[in-house]
């Protein structure tokens, strides 16, 4: 069951769910309004030869306090503004602004969000345009869709856990591949 605004007014309220910093004009009918943060990552072309999930790709980072454009057909990671903790009973899916996808802009987050999952949420943005995006940190650039799942789940305790800023690819940490 998706909460509604109410339900997730109620359970900030309660202490229940913990996302901050937030204000009430970021709470929608169905969902939360995160806002793009000062952290960005892009892949260095020029320090990769390739791109392995086997091993960790090298990120340049950029931090700006104003605003970021991206270029034409181009992706980077972001990050949000606020820092999320779910509790073990929900999960939230990471959904892009109408708004903002229907200017060409991307945005994703590699499936959803686990119960128990605490930190800022690192957001893949794609320029599906042939012009350059400008985007202002600060903004609001996606929402959090938070539902209930059937029963308390245990709680996340993957490579992602606390994590802060925009945050490079683990997959490389991955168990099921012995080398």
């Amino acid at each position: 069951m998706i909460l509604s605004g109410y339900s997730i007014q109620q359970k900030l309220e309660s202490n229940e769910l913990s996302i901050h910093p937030i204000n009430e004009e970021q709470i929608q009918p169905a969902s939360i309004d995160l806002r793009l943060g000062e952290d960005f990552l892009v892949i260095d072309e020029h320090a990769n030869h390739h791109i392995s999930i086997d091993e960790p790709a090298i990120y340049r980072e950029i931090k700006t306090k104003d605003k970021i454009v991206i270029p034409p057909h181009s992706f980077l990671l972001a990050t949000t503004v606020e820092v999320v903790e779910l509790p073990n009973n929900l999960t939230a899916f990471v959904e892009g602004r109408s708004s903002i996808g229907r200017l060409g802009l991307f945005i994703q987050n590699a499936g959803w969000v686990d119960p128990g999952f605490k930190g800022q949420i690192t957001l893949e943005l794609y320029n599906a345009n042939r012009l350059p995006i400008e985007l202002t940190v600060g903004r609001r650039i996606c929402q959090l869709v938070i539902a209930m799942v059937d029963q308390e789940s245990f709680p996340y305790k993957g490579k992602y856990l606390n994590q802060t800023g925009a945050t490079a690819s683990r997959v490389y940490r991955d168990t099921e591949v012995k080398k």
